[in-house]
């Protein structure tokens, strides 16, 4: 796909962006080194945004709908204050014992708790509420995964979904695979749901958030 922004501004951003350290910047360096598809983890970018997203809701449950290899739990985990706790979810075995790896490595080991399953399954038995939702995985079941979790809000959280510009097929209109017409179909659902507020973030490859209206009853 071509290249959606000035990749002088994303280089200059980047250069002014916090970076990886301890836990996480060792999970993301074995993750460039030894993975198939690094730009699976979630990005430098990404990751400080979940940051000041958990800071400013003063996060204590956070749930992460696909884990890879641990970069995003991590930076969720080191945001959160004694106490809280993220719940990541991650259905290759393969991802999860990476992920299982870098966690246990880490001072947070105690904060996350990682599930190795299909997410709607899990999604369906879990309990909330949940203060931030990030939702980083299987493209085509975002419109699914947005319903099972909007429930499970808490009243001042945030979803948060990556991915919404898919490299730039989903402004393409030829493009129609299951992936790309998930990420509109989120979209849509997203922007047409009248109990949520939300932004499209030109931040990495695209970062929903959606909120509950503060003007209806909670």
């Amino acid at each position: 796909m071509a290249q959606l922004f000035d990749p002088a501004a994303e280089r200059y951003a980047l250069e002014h962006t916090t970076v990886f350290e301890g836990a996480v910047e060792t999970a993301a360096r074995w993750t460039q080194s030894n993975t198939a598809s690094p730009g699976m983890m979630a990005g430098l970018s990404e990751a400080r945004l979940l940051e000041v997203l958990a800071v400013t809701a003063r996060a204590m449950r956070v749930l992460e709908i696909g884990t890879f290899t641990g970069v995003g739990a991590l930076s969720l985990a080191a945001a959160l204050p004694s106490g809280g706790r993220v719940t990541t979810l991650e259905i290759d075995e393969v991802n999860a014992a990476a992920a299982r790896r870098h966690i246990e490595a880490s001072p947070y080991a105690d904060r996350i708790e990682l599930i190795v399953g299909d997410a709607q399954e899990t999604l369906e038995r879990l309990e909330g509420p949940f203060d931030l939702v990030w939702i980083d995985a299987w493209k085509a079941d975002y419109p699914v995964y947005y319903e099972l979790v909007v429930a499970k809000l808490a009243p001042t959280g945030v979803i948060a979904a990556d991915n919404l510009f898919r490299d730039g097929a989903a402004l393409d209109p030829a493009v129609d695979d299951p992936g790309t017409e998930g990420i509109r179909a989120f979209a849509r659902r997203v922007q047409h749901d009248a109990r949520m507020h939300n932004v499209l973030l030109t931040i990495g490859d695209g970062v929903m958030l959606a909120w509950r209206r503060p003007d209806l009853d909670q």
